[in-house]
């Protein structure tokens, strides 16, 4: 696993037509926190869209709104505070701070590697058939080119007699 920084995730982010996640309120807070007990499958933690500031010395919102609300769990403030993210935590619903992001770094996401094999898999089953029934066409094609002349009637002069009575 890597580290990312904030920014990079945020990158990930905007690259994706999205934002991270900034809340003004204990509403906003809930209904996050509501939301994603319903629907996320991944980690306790979820990054918000905030970085601490080190010219002024203090957390700032990524979409430049301001830092109306808070809900920091009880951290000691004296840590070093350079590169910290700030994490929900989905069970408590509180705020911690956190140094680095681990991040696993998916190529393909579970639905895309689905797809890629369902397509793969149809191009094969499609070129067999294809296969197949060209095969089957030219043996049906050629098989009725046979029988035409095979069971085409014959003439009852063959070439030698019917030659010899042009030239006469």
């Amino acid at each position: 696993s890597i580290r990312l920084s904030i920014a990079d995730v945020r990158n990930q982010c905007t690259d994706h037509g999205a934002d991270m996640i900034s809340i003004h309120n204990e509403e906003e807070n809930a209904f996050i926190l509501d939301t994603l007990k319903k629907q996320w499958k991944g980690s306790d933690d979820i990054l918000l869209g905030m970085f601490y500031d080190t010219d002024d010395a203090s957390f700032k919102w990524f979409d430049n709104s301001n830092m109306t609300f808070d809900k920091w769990t009880d951290q000691d403030d004296g840590e070093d505070l350079i590169d910290t993210c700030a994490f929900l935590h989905i069970k408590t619903g509180e705020w911690k701070k956190g140094n680095s992001i681990p991040y696993k770094r998916k190529y393909l996401s579970d639905n895309h590697i689905l797809i890629s094999a369902l397509v793969i898999a149809n191009t094969v089953i499609l070129t067999v058939l294809g296969a197949i029934i060209w095969f089957l066409y030219k043996k049906h094609s050629d098989s009725r080119f046979t029988t035409v002349f095979s069971t085409a009637p014959q003439s009852p002069y063959n070439e030698d007699c019917f030659g010899s009575w042009r030239r006469k």
